[in-house]
């Protein structure tokens, strides 16, 4: 390993020597411009205060690649006054180490010999003229810079060219998901309409009554619930009304609640009491689903005479609203299905009188915001702001204004039962 050194009193000599030394072991011209502006900027207070600066370089062979001339050339710039750590870090080419007033560039190079045969040079000394003079080597470094900025300008156009073409691919990829989500939710949208289609009873058309309803689940992803209502008319004329809120939410509560509303049905067209139907049918269930857990409303309504029968287990009360807007809760004690001792401890009776306004719910209208006697009050303005409306406009309209605050979901459920006196 040979070592060499050589002052510099004036910033053209540092450039000089830091170039033609950079050139004589072969080091890219680009690497070679990086090296002379950062010895220069390091070294610029010291040649303008004439303190001189110097120059250290050597070469190590590479020992594993004898013969290729390979190796490893140190260059130590010395001046006299110790650099900042910061301006070292940010020169074109940051330094290797700093010690002292030392300033230390290691750098995968060729010996000096084997260089320049590969360029056609014939070498020089350092600070001594030669056929590659500072000039032409500052040339070839600006040629080389500018190669490497013609090369990155037309990679980054090539890029950008390939990157609007994958735009362009990704964006009519978006348009097709967007068509084919949109055919998706058409065709999930049409599959849930049916499937509540199919949970509902038929409508019903009885002569002196109107029947209307409102149902919508806890979330969109689960468009059934455990909240459901039966109606039909009795061999006696009679219409019975049943709805049911089972435990939890989504299709497990939808077949507890269809088994409660289907055995109630059976029960009713074999003729049994009204009071003893919600007992009965839990003794139907048990067998069959020891995990049902549900509340019922059974409602019976004579549409000749008005005449109307309540039974209860664990349901929200009925809410009567008179014609002339007086409000009263029907309040039938009882225990649901699944519940212990369940059944309805006696009926409700009452009549029905024409221009008067029956609802029938599930907790999810009362308890929307957590208070369930704030929420009989609230239900009551609303169904005062909403009598005049059509029938078939009141329950939704009325869980309209319940659900203004939502602070728990639930599957709601409204029904409103009106005697025309037709």
């Amino acid at each position: 390993m040979t070592t060499r050194t050589a002052g510099c009193a004036t910033k053209a000599e540092l450039s000089r020597a830091i170039r033609r030394l950079a050139r004589d072991h072969g080091l890219d011209p680009v690497l070679r411009g990086r090296l002379v502006l950062s010895a220069s900027e390091i070294a610029a207070e010291a040649v303008r205060t004439a303190e001189g600066t110097s120059v250290t370089w050597s070469f190590e062979p590479d020992r594993n690649a004898r013969g290729s001339g390979l190796g490893l050339l140190t260059v130590t710039l010395r001046t006299a006054r110790p650099p900042a750590p910061r301006s070292v870090t940010e020169l074109p080419l940051p330094a290797d180490a700093v010690h002292g007033l030392d300033v230390v560039w290691r750098l995968p190079a060729r010996a000096a010999g084997s260089a320049s045969q590969g360029n056609g040079s014939t070498g020089g000394s350092v600070n001594g003229s030669g056929p590659a003079d500072d000039a032409a080597l500052a040339d070839e470094e600006l040629r080389a810079v500018m190669a490497r900025a013609d090369a990155l300008t037309a990679e980054h156009r090539r890029l950008k060219d390939e990157l609007e073409e994958t735009n362009s691919g990704v964006l009519a990829l978006y348009v097709q998901l967007d068509e084919r989500d949109e055919q998706l939710r058409t065709a999930h949208g049409q599959t849930l309409r049916e499937l509540e289609d199919a949970l509902r009873p038929a409508p019903l058309a009885v002569e002196g009554l109107e029947l209307a309803v409102h149902y919508a689940p806890a979330g969109t992803d689960a468009p059934t619930g455990g909240d459901l209502y039966d109606w039909f008319v009795l061999p006696d004329g009679t219409v019975h009304i049943t709805v049911v809120d089972a435990l939890g939410h989504g299709v497990t509560s939808t077949r507890s609640a269809l088994n409660v509303t289907h055995a109630v049905r059976t029960l009713a067209l074999e003729g049994h009491h009204l009071q003893s139907i919600v007992a009965r049918t839990d003794e139907i269930l048990l067998p069959f689903d020891r995990n049902v857990m549900a509340t019922v409303l059974l409602v019976r309504v004579n549409p000749a005479t008005g005449e109307l029968r309540v039974a209860n287990g664990s349901h929200p009360p009925a809410l009567m609203l008179r014609e002339d807007g007086t409000a009263e809760y029907l309040e039938a004690r009882g225990r649901g299905i699944g519940f212990p001792l369940p059944g309805s401890d006696r009926l409700v009776s009452d009549r029905l009188a024409a221009g008067d306004l029956l609802l029938l719910y599930t907790d999810g209208l009362t308890e929307s915001r957590r208070d369930p006697i704030e929420g009989e009050k609230r239900l009551v303005e609303a169904a005062r702001s909403h009598r005049g409306r059509p029938t078939e406009e009141i329950p939704g309209a009325v869980a309209g204004d319940m659900h203004t605050v939502i602070l728990h979901p639930d599957d709601t459920l409204a029904l409103a039962v009106r005697l025309t006196g037709g």
